[in-house]
């Protein structure tokens, strides 16, 4: 686990050094998040359930279930607590986004593999559905600012936008437990997918490379972000779906993945709405670094 957690950060550093050096950055980092969101990222959803044994698909509402209490709450403190962790109203909206979204699509899967095998990855994409519905709702309004878009908080196209859709078509396919697609369909969705990681990974590290060496080491607001996402977050919800009743399973799994450090769409969102990236870099980057410490010691408390 620690060595998928390395492997992951040196990624990061590759895109630090790729935007220093030229390679990235601007337009093409803006081009790159659009396929990561619209074709990578659902094609590894997809292939989740096109390799091996199928996943059980009695865990699929428990994990639906638990998921959407997970967000219920969490978008409740995003939108709470941030006026206490910062004194720039501008920086509210980033200090919830980071609080309340890790890095699941990305990151979430190779660590949940690594702790429960490779059929937990379909679990994460369970989890993920809601993860993706709440971030292009809720997490696009902290991104934005709640002014900018009053009256339009929901928008009917991210229910078929096409990670909603692959993870609809996913959870089909465990449901039904049709598991002869063929070669011609799964190995070039696992392919395309498998760039996904890699693919977000740089554009993290290219974001971080267009600020000064000084700002990646934090200040007090990106460290108190930091407690929240990688301790607070994920054992407070550890401690309330087990009170909730949740299966042992689905619980461990829940945590595992809000356990992430902040989503890579915070810095993807960011572009895409040309708002400044400098706090969501800054975080993103000082959570990747520490969730290689914190995320095992997670696992051995729970």
């Amino acid at each position: 686990m620690i060595t998928v957690m390395a492997t992951l950060f040196a990624i990061v550093i590759v895109g630090y050094m790729a935007g220093k050096l030229g390679y990235m950055g601007g337009e093409f980092d803006r081009k790159l998040s659009s396929l990561v969101i619209n074709w990578t990222c659902p094609a590894l959803i997809l292939s989740s359930a096109m390799t091996g044994e199928l996943p059980d698909r009695k865990f699929i509402l428990p994990l639906l279930a638990i998921s959407v209490v997970t967000y219920v709450v969490l978008t409740g403190l995003a939108f709470w607590l941030p006026r206490y962790v910062t004194q720039r109203r501008e920086d509210e909206g980033v200090v919830g986004f980071a609080m309340m979204f890790g890095n699941v699509g990305f990151m979430g899967y190779p660590v949940v593999a690594s702790i429960f095998g490779h059929e937990a990855v379909f679990y994460a994409a369970v989890l993920n559905v809601v993860n993706t519905f709440a971030v292009f709702t809720v997490g696009t309004i902290l991104v934005t600012g709640k002014g900018e878009v009053e009256g339009h908080h929901f928008q009917k196209k991210v229910l078929y936008s096409s990670p909603m859709l692959s993870a609809y078509l996913t959870m089909l396919i465990v449901a039904l437990e049709i598991d002869n697609i063929p070669a011609f369909v799964s190995q070039p969705l696992t392919m395309i997918g498998n760039i996904t990681v890699p693919a977000a990974l740089l554009i993290i590290g290219s974001s971080m490379s267009q600020l000064p060496l000084r700002a990646l080491m934090g200040n007090k607001t990106v460290y108190v972000t930091t407690f929240l996402r990688l301790g607070a977050v994920p054992v407070s919800m550890y401690f309330l779906c087990s009170l909730l009743g949740f299966d042992s399973y689905v619980v461990n799994i829940n945590t595992v993945v809000i356990a992430m450090p902040v989503a890579t769409y915070g810095t993807i969102l960011c572009l895409r709405h040309n708002r400044d990236t400098t706090l969501m870099s800054e975080v993103t980057f000082i959570t990747t670094v520490l969730s290689m410490i914190t995320i095992p010691l997670l696992v051995m408390m729970f």
